[in-house]
């Protein structure tokens, strides 16, 4: 499958999905979205990690906001800013957090406005030295979206995330680091080797478990505690079912790496 606004890569089980649209700092309009929502379905049947990160200059900078670039479709001759919303960018945040293995985003400088939200469900998120995040929805009238709100908060709490979304401030990436909103800061010129590296001891591991924890903690958003138990209980006999917590226990016992290949 061919793209115009990013491109799609597959090398030893880890996918890699760019952003490539330099011209615009990678702005995410409906047809990148569109595209995006592509290579996610194809990755899932493709790959066993994957990478989403920017060509150029930047991550994403936003959405795209020229003419015809979103879906502001008026009712009785008002305009409805999140109609874009319902039938392109939240599938896409949707489809990212039930992905049935692991997505690192790779931050390559700006990272904002629905960027920022993309960026930030990723399972690992590494950013370069120059990278910063970027709530910039106040600076043109709008509120925060793809689920920016809900990650905000529960990344890193109420008090920094009123403070990202009403002042509108650049957050460099090694002050998003120290704030427990990413996972590592590298480099500029090592951000993809590193992705690559977390990658590959992702897409080695056992892939059913990996997407049953990956599950298990987003429910924790929102489980109350027995919810949860009950939740890990039920995951935990799924994962027992699979030939990789047999393999597993194997290697451990033969002191050896394990080779999780189960279906």
């Amino acid at each position: 499958m061919s793209f115009d606004k990013i491109t799609y890569s597959v090398t030893d089980e880890i996918a890699t999905i760019t952003f490539n649209d330099p011209k615009t700092m990678n702005a995410a309009g409906i047809d990148t979205v569109s595209e995006l929502a592509l290579a996610f379905e194809q990755s899932a049947d493709e790959a066993r990690c994957t990478i989403l990160t920017g060509e150029g200059r930047g991550f994403c900078s936003g959405a795209n906001l020229n003419p015809g670039m979103t879906d502001g479709s008026s009712n009785r001759g008002k305009p409805d800013a999140g109609k874009a919303l319902d039938s392109h960018y939240n599938p896409l945040i949707k489809m990212m957090k039930t992905h049935p293995h692991p997505i690192i985003t790779a931050v390559n400088g700006a990272a904002a406005g629905v960027g920022c939200s993309i960026a930030l469900m990723g399972d690992f998120i590494v950013a370069g030295e120059s990278g910063y995040f970027l709530q910039a929805f106040r600076r043109i009238g709008l509120v925060p979206d793809g689920g920016s709100t809900f990650l905000l908060t529960r990344m890193v709490g109420r008090a920094r995330a009123m403070e990202m979304t009403l002042l509108g401030e650049k957050l460099p990436a090694q002050k998003a680091l120290e704030w427990g909103l990413i996972n590592r800061v590298v480099p500029d010129a090592d951000l993809m080797s590193e992705a690559e590296t977390y990658a590959r001891a992702l897409a080695d591991g056992p892939t059913q478990a990996l997407s049953l924890i990956r599950e298990l903690v987003w429910e924790a958003e929102d489980n109350d505690f027995d919810s949860q138990l009950q939740a890990e209980r039920f995951a935990q006999r799924t994962a027992g079912r699979q030939s990789d917590f047999k393999e597993g226990v194997t290697a451990f016992l033969e002191k050896r790496p394990a080779n999780f290949r189960a279906s």
